[in-house]
């Protein structure tokens, strides 16, 4: 039996297995086993999983069936720049490709489905003004959920997820560069939004800029990472969530009334400096009531002469909307 035959019933017996536990059983040197490894590889008869130095490889599975579907130019590059998908494996999957891949998972028809995906995008991006940089404006929603907004604007980059599709492209990388504090995927995010946000620090003229801190203890905070690689020039304003004995995020809570009491006695604008028009920055807005107690509490220290403006990077389509995951 061929030693590529042997790793193959090998991989088949026991599901996984490292370079080493097979160099071991073939009773050869992991140089050679490696070689014989990258030959099965790049005939797709194994694949292989993790990262050095923990690497697994086992059996590839069949090739997914190829579907013809014909589909215009247009509606391709649409989905080409805008679909993303994390498979339950944690592999990247962008564009067209991806789009057959949740079809296949989803069983439904891939053209028909691609055509009312670029119907369903075209009814969330009614909400974009061109005059403000192609952002959303999520004031309106913030004047229907609460008594008084202390916002003169709140933008959103994009919305979280859409109805039957789910999760947006910037939803997914906002979500799993938080949940996996994956600093690369977070670089990635912000290069992504940097433009935008220049965009409004120089429309409004923005002279301070606050970031609204994380509620969830993480060793690698979003946010922190997000203010060091946007690098801005503007004066940062001095915003803390205070620790108490038991911390409750957010996201945990489901009442509006809630949230508003939580924002309240757990946000302290600490800053005595004068500003002409701030920016707020949050990763997602559910409901506001964070950044909107943030904005009353600046108004009510004299801190802005200007307008205070809302920007995060994605937020809820619905009135009051619970945004748990990030």
């Amino acid at each position: 039996m061929k030693t590529s035959e042997k790793i193959l019933d090998f991989l088949k017996n026991k599901g996984q297995s490292s370079g080493s536990e097979l160099a071991e059983f073939l009773e050869m040197t992991d140089r050679a086993v490696r070689k014989q490894l990258k030959n099965l590889l790049e005939s797709k008869k194994i694949t292989k999983i993790g990262k050095p130095p923990k690497v697994f490889y086992l059996i590839q599975e069949k090739a997914e069936k190829r579907v013809a579907v014909t589909i215009n130019k247009k509606t391709r590059e649409a989905i080409d720049g805008r679909f993303l998908i994390i498979t339950p494996t944690g592999e990247r999957r962008e564009g067209w490709k991806g789009f057959l891949y949740w079809c296949g998972k989803t069983k439904q028809p891939p053209e028909k489905t691609a055509k009312e995906y670029i119907k369903t995008l075209k009814k969330y991006d009614a909400f974009r003004n061109i005059r403000n940089g192609n952002l959303i404006s999520g004031l309106e929603k913030m004047k229907s959920t609460f008594p008084k907004v202390w916002l003169d604007e709140l933008f959103y980059l994009d919305f979280y997820s859409i109805e039957r599709f789910g999760k947006t492209k910037l939803g997914q990388l906002l979500l799993y560069a938080k949940q996996s504090q994956n600093k690369k995927l977070i670089k990635e995010l912000v290069a992504d939004v940097k433009p935008q946000i220049n965009f409004i620090l120089k429309k409004y003229r923005i002279d301070g800029v606050g970031f609204v801190p994380p509620t969830v203890k993480r060793e690698v905070q979003f946010m922190k990472e997000l203010a060091k690689n946007l690098n801005l020039r503007q004066r940062k304003l001095s915003i803390t969530k205070i620790k108490t004995d038991i911390i409750v995020p957010q996201k945990t809570l489901n009442k509006l009334s809630d949230r508003v009491e939580n924002a309240q006695k757990t946000f302290v604008v600490n800053d005595s400096g004068q500003y002409n028009n701030i920016l707020l920055i949050d990763d997602a807005v559910g409901s506001g009531a964070t950044i909107n107690e943030i904005a009353s509490q600046i108004h009510a220290r004299g801190l802005c002469r200007g307008k205070i403006i809302g920007l995060t990077i994605t937020g809820s389509f619905k009135g009051f909307d619970v945004i748990s995951e990030v």
